[in-house]
């Protein structure tokens, strides 16, 4: 009997779970994977789960291409206000130790839901075609930790090392349309801790301290100016201080300010000068403050960009125009989100291809298109609003990577 994916994915999405912990999500998956006649492993990585579908070709004498499909499934600390009937209301603690409401913000409840229709559909053909493929369930996207934890685990030595690396993700494209490019699809990205020392006091006696929280705003204003007067305007850089914290009353000046930044480029040259300006701001800053020592700059995650292969996203581009219509397919220009998707491919020195998918009504799309209000009246990803179409967001997510597996599989 086929799987209802529409149950499947409302189920996912009322009972999200946060990073390395989406313990449920994996049982679930590992539970259609082993039902389809795979392979399965868990807990791989922490959470993740791996499927192994061998279909070698009769009297080959060799097991044939190797391809690996990827999607991630953790939730993110978002309270949903999307109104849906399926809408999460379930909470997770944090790394902190906080209570916090939990939500499939990015679609990974619905990237695990094409999945498992996808290995369906790949299973029920498997009479016309051979290879062999591996199934990724990936935790820990959102962290940009969940890929480099299944590596490190030695999925490379442990499983059929892939030829080609594939994987997808909703998006807030019209439904029934693919975003595909070829070269960089999404930006790097690291994530820094910045702390500014000063010296605390009395909040009547600034002139016997040196102020964090002063050094912490020039800071933010000046890393401003990395994007705008620094960053060659046709290229991409985005610095992003998404965080601060300082202080805990307002007559007392606190020790340390700590900023969170989100840092944004193309490529390893823009990378290395975005670095090379953050730090020379955030030391400058501090020592224009008086800072008596140094400021610390910690570095707590570092995504490469996302580089899909140019002969095989063309392969793909060409197979799904001819099963969705060439006007379904677009490219969509470079995302300046980021991934971790590419060290699979990265550390296994093979092609990627990686994808976007649309999830919004396509009425509604083209409404707010014509208005000039995509950017207020389509929620994106990470929006406690965002909430894909079920349909036909299920079925062209399935389509999508069953199609392009087919592409590379004998």
């Amino acid at each position: 009997m086929a799987i209802d994916l529409e149950a499947l994915y409302t189920d996912l999405h009322q009972h999200p779970e946060l990073s390395f912990q989406e313990t449920r999500t994996a049982g679930i998956a590992a539970g259609h994977l082993r039902d389809l006649g795979l392979e399965v492993e868990e807990a791989v990585g922490v959470t993740g789960v791996v499927g192994v579908l061998r279909n070698p070709s009769t009297g080959s004498g060799t097991d044939g291409p190797v391809v690996w499909l990827r999607a991630d499934m953790d939730a993110l600390p978002v309270a949903e206000l999307t109104g849906r009937a399926y809408a999460s209301t379930a909470t997770g603690v944090d790394p902190a130790g906080n209570i916090v409401p939990v939500m499939h913000a990015c679609g990974h409840d619905m990237h695990v839901t094409a999945m498992i229709g996808a290995v369906e559909r790949l299973v029920a053909e498997r009479d016309s075609w051979s290879g062999t493929v591996v199934v990724l369930i990936q935790p820990a996207e959102e962290y940009g930790a969940g890929a480099r934890a299944m590596l490190d685990a030695g999925i490379l030595d442990r499983y059929p090392k892939p030829d080609i690396v594939l994987g997808q993700h909703v998006t807030p494209l019209p439904a029934g349309t693919i975003g595909v490019r070829p070269g960089t699809q999404m930006a790097a990205s690291d994530g820094l801790t910045v702390t500014l020392h000063g010296r605390g006091g009395h909040g009547s006696r600034p002139h016997s301290t040196i102020d964090p929280i002063v050094m912490a705003a020039a800071t933010v204003m000046r890393l401003q100016t990395i994007a705008s007067r620094e960053v060659d305007p046709r290229g991409v850089g985005v610095v992003t201080v998404g965080s601060i914290h300082a202080g805990l009353k307002n007559n007392i000046i606190p020790a340390e300010a700590k900023l969170e930044l989100s840092l944004r480029y193309a490529d390893d040259e823009g990378r290395a000068k975005v670095l090379a300006s953050v730090e020379r701001i955030v030391r400058a800053e501090a020592a224009a403050s008086g800072a008596e020592r140094e400021p610390e700059i910690r570095t707590d995650h570092t995504l490469p960009p996302t580089i899909n292969d140019a002969d095989a996203t063309a392969r793909v581009t060409t197979a799904l125009q001819r099963v969705l219509g060439e006007a379904s397919v677009i490219d969509p220009g470079m995302f300046t989100g980021s991934e971790d998707v590419s060290w699979f491919a990265r550390d296994a020195g093979v092609p990627l291809v990686f994808w976007f998918w649309g999830g919004v009504d396509p009425e509604k799309f083209a409404a707010a298109a014509a208005a000039g209000t995509l950017d207020s009246d389509i929620p994106t990803n990470h929006s406690p609003y965002f909430s894909p179409e079920i349909h036909p967001t299920i079925e062209v997510g399935v389509t999508a990577l069953s199609v392009a597996a087919r592409e590379f599989l004998a």
